[in-house]
């Protein structure tokens, strides 16, 4: 019963963070709203006894994209402040196209045949994936590290300032 009601606030906090980052007006709210969003994704994933997915997604989605978004919209001059003139365009289709995908999603959801097995016991994922990254997936493992480690100097570059005397 615990599980369930803890299940359902973080569901909601999900839910409801997801909704300020679609509906605020201000890009730092909502990339604030992102954060606690991406945290109930990973409580999410903790629910599913899915332990690595948790910590990636806190380490490499809170903890490095979303860190790099906020310093690029607190790098960006008067970002915050940016006025857009025709908020309206859009919205009425745009509206038509989610009340359409809603019930469609509504009607599968309720005409599906669930099926109900009791869970099994909860397994750790973590060693298998670190027996893979250093056994045979261990040459694309590196790659893509000197990748975003190239990127990484190549942003650095390209946003340092030159001082010219």
């Amino acid at each position: 019963m615990v599980y369930a009601a803890l299940f359902y606030l973080i569901a909601g906090l999900t839910v409801g963070c997801a909704l300020g980052v679609a509906l605020s007006r201000n890009v730092v709210y909502s990339a604030f709203a992102l954060m606690g969003t991406l945290l109930g994704t990973a409580g999410m994933y903790a629910f599913l006894a899915a332990d690595f997915l948790a910590v990636v997604q806190i380490l490499v989605y809170v903890g490095g994209i979303l860190v790099l978004t906020l310093f690029a919209i607190m790098l960006t001059h008067q970002i915050a402040d940016v006025e857009v003139s025709n908020r309206s365009v859009g919205r009425l289709p745009a509206m038509l196209i989610v009340g359409v995908v809603g019930v469609g999603m509504f009607t599968a959801m309720f005409r599906a045949p669930w099926k109900m097995v009791e869970p099994g016991e909860p397994l750790p994922t973590t060693y298998g994936i670190g027996e893979s990254f250093l056994g045979p997936y261990l040459l694309p493992f590196e790659l893509a590290s000197i990748v975003l480690l190239t990127a990484l100097v190549g942003a650095i570059v390209l946003s340092r300032k030159e001082i010219r005397d």
